[in-house]
């Protein structure tokens, strides 16, 4: 490949050669993991050490914390779909269940990144699919972060509708079960927005801990007990959640929700 720079290949492995398991290598080592020549393995890490981005105490090298510039250039480029989609691909895949990211528009939710296993509902959801915020896990989630002047607006606001038997439609009751969302972190919705839909969701916020965003798993009553829904669900939702939120502190503010 004729644009094909061979020495910045070569010294992007010698920062690859380094890792969780191996944080420290002699310069033979670095050479072996490379296929380098020792001399060559050595200008590519005097190189990088001139840099910042290696040390070394005379024998050992290790990268630096400055190899994390080179990611973040990436990452504050991102938008909140973008960061959460790789993430929801490896939750849905670890559950075998659709994983959903939506932000509060109104009085709804508006999916905003999805990954579908299956189609559990009549509806099909897609990008800026929307939903009313009160029955839905993600709904209420986000609603639960509200400042106490916001939520009275919007339960002054809303429609409480009764789209199944399940669903919550009295202020007061509605405004309990945001309380407890609110203290325990997250939320689950047993089929109030559609007969058979079950959904537990988890916030995601941003570095000064604001919830700008919500992820849910989905799946169907018959497949998954509320308790098998707590046991095997919540734990990979909680995590996952924690795992875009790491990714979006590297956002710069104007890229950031």
């Amino acid at each position: 490949m004729v644009d094909h720079v061979q020495s910045l290949a070569r010294g992007l492995a010698v920062i690859r050669a380094f890792s969780a398991a191996e944080p420290e290598l002699t310069l033979s080592q670095v050479a072996r993991a490379t296929g380098l020549s020792r001399a060559a393995a050595r200008r590519f890490l005097l190189t990088l050490t001139d840099l910042g981005y290696v040390r070394s105490d005379g024998r050992l090298f290790a990268l630096t914390p400055r190899v994390l510039e080179l990611g973040y250039a990436y990452l504050s480029s991102l938008s909140l779909p973008e960061v959460a989609d790789p993430h929801l691909e490896r939750l849905a895949a670890e559950v075998g269940e659709s994983a959903s990211v939506a932000v509060l528009d109104g009085q709804d939710v508006v999916y905003v990144a999805r990954v579908a296993t299956a189609r559990i509902m009549r509806v099909t959801i897609s990008i800026g699919t929307r939903f009313p915020a009160y029955c839905t896990s993600m709904g209420r989630v986000l609603l639960a972060a509200l400042p106490p002047e916001a939520l009275e607006t919007y339960l002054g606001r809303a429609e409480l509708r009764r789209l199944t038997s399940h669903t919550i439609v009295l202020p007061a009751a509605l405004r309990a079960e945001l309380d407890e969302v609110r203290g325990r972190g997250w939320a689950m919705v047993d089929q109030e927005l559609e007969e058979g839909l079950r959904s537990i969701a988890a916030p995601i916020r941003d570095r000064a801990g604001r919830t700008v965003a919500a992820v849910n798993v989905s799946t169907h009553a018959t497949r998954t007990s509320l308790q098998a829904a707590r046991r095997d669900l919540l734990p990979p939702l909680l995590a996952t959640a924690t795992k875009i939120e790491t990714d979006l502190s590297s956002l710069s503010p104007a890229t950031r929700p």
